[in-house]
């Protein structure tokens, strides 16, 4: 049977990131989307909290266990602070949880242990690729097996923190299947484009990465010679964006309603009329399902079901429940909605990339 009840660890962990997105996300999300910089000292705090290290066992150096249901959790609080920071917290945990859930011992062992560290890992993962009607399942950037090595080419874009990483974790198609490869930055053929400028998130760097003929050794490939099942990590990365897309929404949703409480036209507050009123419950309900579809196909990732169906399902309808939310939480401020003196119109632009944002979270 489902559970929706957390854990006292659980709820241990929502409450601190929940006082560090009030206290520390809530206080610089404007300021860094307009500065295009997350300020350093709230990343090492966050980074400090230790979501990732959570999430990898003690014998890998970490200090606790990998649950999708305590990714979630955690996600929407972020989600909720301020989504650039909040993917750029997770772009390590795109590397790390992915060899976690299907690198070999050794690579286990020799990567792991760097995410326990106090400081952010130079590490990194690019899926996404510059093209039109993606497909993270027919990847144009290709993996050619020659001897002992892997020789890759293509392009990637959106690779988060990008410029500062020292290896990224690089999907490519091998003869029709979606594998992974660990490619160091300094590697022969393999350049860090300028960073991309994009209408939401602008507090986080996302490059493009071009790789031309780089050649990486066997040992690269995540898995070994018996690679990934791409689609329990794609799972995963859904499950994640949908959290972090319920989060968004209920940023705006609360904060709409708290304007539609307040804000007073012709002798009452405008949340009293019912053309609003309907439209700030049509919002909750929507946020509401989502998070319990997304919490489902975390649950199933826990226990070993079957959770690629339902981690799709919660993904896609999380694309469009947050930017019906946040589009709502605009119309419902009326002419303040478009002012940037107010956050809404900054979450409905954040809200407008999340159907792009395939691979930058993972739980």
């Amino acid at each position: 049977m489902i559970s929706f009840s957390p854990t006292e660890e659980q709820s241990l962990i929502v409450d601190t990131l929940k006082r560090y997105a009030k206290d520390r996300l809530r206080e610089i999300f404007r300021e860094a989307d307009e500065d295009g910089e997350i300020p350093a000292d709230v990343l090492r705090k966050g980074w400090e909290l230790g979501l990732v290290g959570s999430s990898i066992p003690e014998e890998y150096a970490g200090f606790g266990e990998l649950s999708a249901v305590t990714g979630a959790l955690a996600l929407e609080e972020l989600g909720w602070g301020d989504l650039a920071t909040a993917l750029a917290l997770s772009a390590p945990a795109t590397f790390a949880l992915a060899i976690l859930v299907a690198g070999t011992e050794e690579q286990k062992q020799t990567w792991l242990p760097q995410f326990s560290e106090e400081t952010l890992p130079p590490l990194t993962a690019a899926l996404l690729e510059p093209q039109m009607l993606f497909n993270p399942r027919k990847l144009s950037t290709t993996a050619t097996r020659k001897g002992d090595s892997y020789v890759l080419s293509g392009v990637k874009a959106y690779v988060p923190l990008a410029s500062n990483a020292e290896h990224v974790l690089v999907y490519a198609n091998e003869s029709d299947t979606t594998q992974a490869f660990i490619v160091p930055t300094s590697a022969a053929g393999v350049t860090v484009g300028e960073r991309e400028k994009l209408m939401g998130v602008r507090a986080l760097e996302l490059s493009r990465i071009t790789l031309e003929n780089v050649e990486v050794p066997a040992t690269a490939k995540l898995g070994g010679e018996a690679g990934i099942d791409f689609g329990i990590i794609h799972a995963r990365s859904q499950v994640a964006l949908a959290a972090l897309a319920v989060g968004v929404a209920r940023g705006a949703y609360e904060y709409a309603l708290d304007y539609a409480r307040n804000r007073q036209t012709f002798g009452e507050a405008i949340g009293q009329r019912q053309s609003i009123a309907f439209m700030l419950a049509e919002m909750l309900v929507e946020i509401d399902g989502t998070r319990m579809m997304t919490w489902e196909a975390a649950w199933k990732l826990d226990n070993g079901e079957p959770a690629i169906r339902a981690a799709l399902l919660a993904k896609h309808q999380a694309d469009k429940m947050v930017l019906m939310v946040t589009d709502r939480a605009v119309q419902i401020l009326g002419g303040h909605g478009y002012i940037r003196e107010f956050p809404v119109e900054l979450w409905l632009r954040n809200a407008r990339g999340f159907a792009t944002f395939d691979g930058l979270a993972l739980v």
